[in-house]
């Protein structure tokens, strides 16, 4: 048996990071809410709303993160590292629900729209966008190696847009006074969030499943490792995502007779040509001599 293993520890910047954006977020939102009721304005609101999943977002990534930096037990023998796709999925899907109910909303308001003041809408609008540019710089860096911080990066950047949509809606409101464009905006905010989201409960979903990822073609894994001098087949092939980082391979080599000391080699090939082609860093082998009947790729 081999175990290639890829340790990583929990990143101190990206805690603090995530602890600031978090704070960030639910100032804006206390602002945005205030504002959004002083102006009358309904796009405003479901920035506030999206503003305040953030916040929470925020909290639960970093409470998963810490929770995936614990050691194994008996018990976890993987760790906690799952709890980070599992919150991923949480954010991501509250973050869909919450825009339904957004457009539901936009579409009330927009058969009997109310006036609304722009000044007050403009004015909180860059103090959200400000604070939600401010949460993106500070989890950009993150996002790439995290699944988890790159649902609230997508959070804080969607958050963006959204502030700026609505500085566009409130300076057509001074200039022209076109209140439905109000509902217009909560509408699109909405339907970008959702588009962005979406991919990410996919993915996490596809972690939570073990399905094999997206990118790994298994009959080139197979072409691969058959090349390979002493290696007569590979079948019973599993690949998994621990999580965004950790992807796992246990598989059966069918080899010629001979010592087990000689299959070390072997085994140090496949685990390079792993590593170098599909990123692989966590490989478990079972050697064997013509000991399984079906050789499939997969076992069926």
């Amino acid at each position: 048996m081999s175990h290639n293993h890829s340790h990583h520890v929990g990143e101190n910047g990206a805690g603090r990071n995530l602890i600031v954006t978090m704070l960030l977020n639910f100032v804006i939102t206390l602002v945005e809410i205030t504002g959004g009721v002083l102006s009358g304005s309904l796009s405003l609101i479901s920035d506030a709303v999206h503003n305040l999943s953030d916040g929470f977002a925020v909290m639960l990534t970093y409470v998963t993160i810490r929770m995936g930096a614990r050691p194994r037990t008996f018990k976890y023998t993987f760790g906690l590292k799952r709890a980070e796709v599992i919150a991923a999925i949480i954010n991501s899907s509250t973050l869909i629900i919450i825009s339904v109910f957004l457009i539901k909303e936009a579409i009330e308001r927009f058969n009997s729209p109310e006036p609304i003041a722009g000044n007050v809408m403009l004015i909180v609008a860059i103090m959200g966008l400000s604070a939600n540019t401010a949460g993106t710089l500070l989890l950009k860096k993150g996002s790439k190696e995290n699944i988890n911080i790159r649902a609230a990066y997508l959070h804080l950047l969607s958050d963006a847009v959204s502030s700026v949509a609505v500085i566009i809606g409130a300076l057509s409101i001074i200039l022209f006074k076109i209140y439905w464009i109000d509902s217009v905006l909560t509408v699109c905010i909405s339907l970008y969030i959702i588009k962005e989201t979406f991919d990410i409960v996919k993915e996490s979903v596809d972690i939570i499943m073990m399905a094999t990822p997206g990118k790994i073609d298994l009959n080139m894994i197979k072409s691969i490792v058959e090349k390979i001098y002493g290696v007569i087949t590979i079948h019973h092939i599993h690949i998994w995502k621990l999580n965004d980082k950790d992807l796992h391979l246990e598989a059966h080599i069918d080899v010629d007779d001979m010592p087990v000391s000689e299959t070390e080699a072997i085994q140090e090939h496949i685990e390079r040509e792993l590593y170098k082609n599909f990123e692989i860093n966590h490989v478990t082998l079972q050697f064997e001599c013509n000991r399984c009947e079906e050789k499939g790729i997969i076992h069926k």
